[in-house]
């Protein structure tokens, strides 16, 4: 309906222009709401307030010459002048059974739109460190990413789902190092694990296999590994000076050969375990793109000439600075070492670079909250680089406390391990864990309840909407028993039948989730698809409990079963757009 009142609004801006009311180069944005109160009607423009100003004339009276000019139409009853120049549409009771047959005739497509058609879209997230598995803290980015980028999809964009690889740098080194003395271990060497090394079980797991494969082949004498390396943390040492020691060293006696097997085994065998973790969690991207890759092909050395021709670099104390706190961050960034060695920021330029190269219209990046400060001095590199920053946009995500019930639970053992994603989802199920994880907006904190994610109770918001949709699977199941007919043309003839005001206020739920959908996504908010999902449901349960469906009264009967299997058809969409199932018997 909306639409319709657009079209509408549209053709009557089109008249006053032909009657040289409205200037011809206006180009009209166009807002429907529906109003708060039915007495103002059901839907609001405030179109004569926009127009007015540019149109040189009073708003109501814009107005009154606006509604002067729209087309007639049946389902619009009424259509008054409101406040400084409100436009108020009435609309006709019976057009709402329509939305029935439009459910019934579009199915799964029912809500979709193309309101981003030929527009490309990359969404980048995750994108964690392939250091270890993902923890809880991941999940929730995962979900809302995933979310995200399914909305998109759905209202028209080319949506490009990407996971950026941190497969260079320290980190990786100190994951490489960790293996390798895991290993050294598993020969038999005693060794002094560094504090600031890797310390999870998976470490232990990985040497252990490379060391069923090659036995002593990399072992070196623990006496040389550790000769005349700085002191760690716990014996008053420096741990950052500490575990670059003991990098350099690996890299000394194994050589650049043997030491890569090390880091290259790690990689593959972490980043392996992410990608089946995320796939067996609904997840999956058209793209992994590796941040080697942006060094092999030369790209960051690119990046930076380009700020360096720009003028935006500057030597001091044997690094290479980027000045990017006169272009809105806080201070200016080193992108190379004093050792030569490009920063972690000096690849991001770059990869933002590449982004904008491969010509996405628009970019999202889903980080954590913890990035916010991380914000400015990206919009900065895009600017120094001549691009467009408009077309940047950075989304983050807060973390999620875990609870059962009453109880917090600690989201990390003493050996440093967190509650992984796959510990959660085979606690909770896929279902649950990603419908809890997008319940909030991304940036609100969330506490993520267990025991009330696995209970089987209409307190449990997941189970809630399932239930609602096994429901009507289940009175479709007693229409069967009783070996009657659905009669879906009797059904349709007859929807003037639902006055109810339960059923009036299903059609009128029904009739939102076009344009809730695209609010949605072009807002990145997929809890507003939650929450319309459980009001949809809240009602159902009501209509439910109220009602008989399978009456005597073939007429009520089957009218009822096609608004109830309409519910049933939206429930399925949103779900699916969420990627959680849609069971028919709970």
């Amino acid at each position: 309906m909306k639409k319709k009142i657009e079209e509408l609004i549209l053709q009557a801006v089109e008249t006053l222009k032909s009657d040289g009311v409205l200037p011809q180069e206006i180009t009209p944005n166009i807002t429907i709401d529906r109003t708060r109160d039915v007495q103002h009607g059901d839907f609001a423009s405030n179109l004569a307030l926009m127009l007015a100003k540019p149109a040189n004339i009073n708003p109501r009276q814009l107005a009154e010459k606006l509604i002067a000019a729209l087309p007639q139409d049946a389902a619009i009853t009424k259509v008054e002048l409101a406040g400084p120049g409100f436009i108020n549409f009435f609309i006709d009771p019976t057009a709402q059974y329509q939305v029935i047959q439009k459910i019934h005739d579009q199915g799964r497509e029912f809500g979709l739109s193309h309101v981003g058609a030929g527009k490309k879209i990359q969404v980048e997230f995750v994108s964690a460190n392939p250091t270890g598995p993902l923890h809880v803290g991941h999940g929730r980015g995962a979900a809302y990413g995933s979310a995200v980028a399914d909305l998109l999809e759905a209202v028209g964009f080319e949506v490009h789902r990407e996971y950026y690889v941190n497969d260079a740098g320290r980190q990786m080194d100190i994951l490489a190092t960790s293996i390798w003395l895991r290993y050294l271990e598993e020969c038999g060497e005693v060794v002094h694990f560094p504090c600031n090394g890797y310390r999870g079980d998976y470490v232990r797991e990985i040497a252990n296999d490379i060391h069923k494969n090659a036995n002593n082949d990399y072992r070196r004498p623990s006496e040389l590994v550790f000769e005349d390396i700085p002191l760690d943390a716990p014996v008053g040492g420096d741990k950052e000076i500490h575990i670059d020691a003991l990098i350099a060293r690996a890299k000394t006696l194994l050589g650049k050969s043997l030491y890569q097997d090390f880091f290259q085994i790690g990689l593959n065998n972490i980043l392996e375990d992410i990608k089946i973790d995320l796939s067996e969690f609904g997840v999956d991207y058209q793209e992994w793109f590796s941040e080697r890759q942006l060094m092999d092909d030369g790209a960051v050395e690119q990046a930076l000439e380009r700020l360096r021709i720009a003028g935006h670099l500057y030597e001091q104390d044997g690094a290479t600075w980027f000045a990017c706190a006169k272009l809105g961050d806080e201070k200016d960034r080193v992108v190379i070492r004093d050792n030569g060695q490009s920063t972690y920021f000096a690849s991001d330029i770059a990869y933002h670079m590449n982004k904008l190269d491969r010509g996405f219209d628009q970019i999202i990046n889903i980080w954590g909250a913890d990035h916010h400060g991380y914000i400015p001095r990206v919009r900065a590199a895009l600017q120094a680089l001549g691009a467009d920053e408009s077309k940047l946009t950075v989304l983050l995500v807060q973390f999620a406390s875990l609870w059962r019930g009453e109880e917090k639970v600690s989201m990390s053992t003493r050996s440093g391990e967190f509650v992984t994603l796959r510990q959660l989802r085979n606690e909770v199920g896929k279902d649950a864990a990603r419908f809890f994880y997008v319940m909030r907006r991304s940036e609100q904190h969330m506490d993520f309840d267990l025991k009330l994610a696995t209970s089987k109770s209409n307190e449990n918001p997941v189970f809630y909407v399932q239930y609602a949709y096994a429901r009507v699977c289940s009175v479709l199941r007693q229409l069967d028993e009783k070996n009657w007919d659905r009669d879906l043309l009797l059904g349709m003839s007859n929807l003037t039948l639902l006055t109810e005001e339960h059923e009036t206020n299903l059609l009128s739920t029904l009739a939102r989730y076009p344009e809730m959908l695209e609010r949605a996504a072009l807002q990145y908010e997929p809890h507003q698809l939650i929450q319309y999902l459980r009001e949809l449901a809240n009602e159902f349960h009501t209509y439910y409990n109220a009602h008989q469906f399978l009456v005597d009264d073939a007429k009520i009967r089957n009218a009822r079963l096609n608004l109830i299997c309409a519910v049933k058809q939206i429930l399925a969409n949103g779900l699916d757009l969420l990627n959680i199932n849609t069971p028919e018997a709970m």
